[in-house]
Parts: structure tokens; sequence; C-alpha cells
């Protein structure tokens, strides 16, 4: 079995990479997890991994004529398969983001679950080409009307690809968000997966190059993300077929 889906925002700073390494370890608990960071142009995710001084990155898998296995970007990590991206400039302009398809054809061959952590606009193609290869779409928003507005966008051009919206995750929240998630869940397709409160300890986890669960495992925010992530109902689906899907989806040339 294996299912894809896109972490994904309409703008930066929602705290979608964190979401992404939190429901890959709360998943991770019944499921074989791989994520892989797919923000070919403002990576972070190996520094909230710990993997900022590895050497091959999914950098090295994008580029045209590489004999690089999808083997040697792949770390085991906190119960989890990660892939990292690196975060040269000159990585990014070396990168052929169609070759992701294959990258994510031959890691559905071995994993449950696949994590896409999906840059924050939908400016590029590399940008929306993971919104384009997942099954299904987390999106990641504060509770505000205009951060629900972005990730409305985000699921408008996913479903124009066949890509339904398995919930919102509402991050960062201040106060109770009830009100705000009741009228977001009449436009969104998914259900609100959870409230996630924000915490001071979220800053310490990444200067401490953990995901948050691994930092603070018994803190209200991790309680948050495991109740996300057990809101996701992870679906049966044949690793070859879904391989083959990747290997022919569409690359939007421009959004």
């Amino acid at each position: 079995m294996v299912e894809a889906f896109a972490v994904a925002s309409g703008k930066g700073g929602t705290g979608k990479t964190t979401s992404t390494l939190a429901l890959g370890m709360a998943l991770s608990a019944d499921h074989d997890v791989t994520v892989v960071d797919a923000d070919t142009g403002m990576a972070n995710l190996l520094f909230h991994a710990g993997l900022d001084d590895v050497e091959v990155t999914l950098h090295d898998l994008l580029l045209e004529g590489t004999a690089t296995d999808v083997s040697a970007a792949s770390y085991d990590r906190f119960g989890m398969t990660v892939v990292p991206c690196g975060t040269s400039l000159s990585g990014f302009e070396r990168a052929d983001p169609s070759r992701l398809r294959e990258v994510i054809a031959q890691l559905a061959a071995g994993t449950d679950v696949l994590l896409l952590d999906s840059p924050a606009a939908l400016g590029s193609r590399s940008a929306v080409l993971p919104i384009v290869l997942a099954d299904r779409v987390v999106i990641v928003s504060q509770p505000t009307i205009p951060a629900i507005s972005d990730g409305l966008k985000v699921q408008e051009y996913a479903r124009a690809y066949g890509t339904t919206t398995a919930g919102v995750l509402f991050n960062k929240v201040r106060e109770n968000a009830d009100r705000v998630a009741s009228q977001a869940e009449r436009h969104f397709g998914g259900p609100t997966l959870a409230q996630v409160p924000a915490a001071e300890v979220v800053r310490e986890a990444r200067a401490a190059g953990e995901p948050l669960l691994a930092y603070a495992p018994q803190s209200i925010v991790a309680d948050a993300f495991r109740e996300a992530a057990a809101a996701i109902d992870v679906r049966d689906r044949d690793g070859g077929e879904v391989a083959d899907r990747f290997r022919s989806a569409v690359v939007p040339d421009t959004v």
C-alpha cells in the first residue's frame, strides 16, 4: 500500500515543515513513512530533522543524467525515511523539477505513506508539482480569514489535477478557533484535522534540530499533531499502480 500526501499552504510561515515532520512521526506508529522535502527552492526540512550536514540531497536526484540512486538521499531518522533537499541556489538552478516524478515513483515502491513538504506558493512549475503528484493534500493554515483564503486557492488548484483534500490543520492557534474552523469546513473538501496551539517549544525543537514529537513528545502541541494524524485515514493503494501514475503525471508549465 502507498498513499501520497502533499502538505501545503497558500503562504509561508504557517509551520508547514514542522507539521510535515510531526505528522510523519505520528503516522509512523502504524505505517512505514517517507517524508520528502519537495520545496526545491526554499528547503528547510533538513534543519528541522538534523540533516544539515548530509552530502546527498534531493537536488542531486533531480540533476539531468544523474546516476545517483534514490537510496543515497534517503536517511533513517526518528522512525521515518527522510529525503531532504539542499539549500544552495546553484542546486536549485540545475535541478530539473520534472524528475521529481521518477524520484517519488521509486520511493513509492518501499513505503506506506509519502508526505511531500510542498512549497508555500503556487508561482512556479516546481512549486505546484507536489500537489499534482499527490493523492490528497493536507492544508496547513493559521485560523484567520486571509490564511483560509490562501488555503482555498491551494485546494482549487489541487482539484484541477484530481488531488482531493485530506483535511485542514490549523496551526499556531492562540485562542479557540472553533468558529473559524466551522466556517472553513463549509468550503474545504476535508475535515478540520486538529487545532495546534502556538508554543515556544516549537521554536526550541527547530533550534535543537529535532522534529517536535522527538523533542517534546509529551507536549500539548505534540498531542494535537497526533490527533491530526489519527484523523487521516490512510488508504490502501497498489504501489505499482501509484508509481506508474507518478511517472506519467502531467507537469504543468505555468500556474
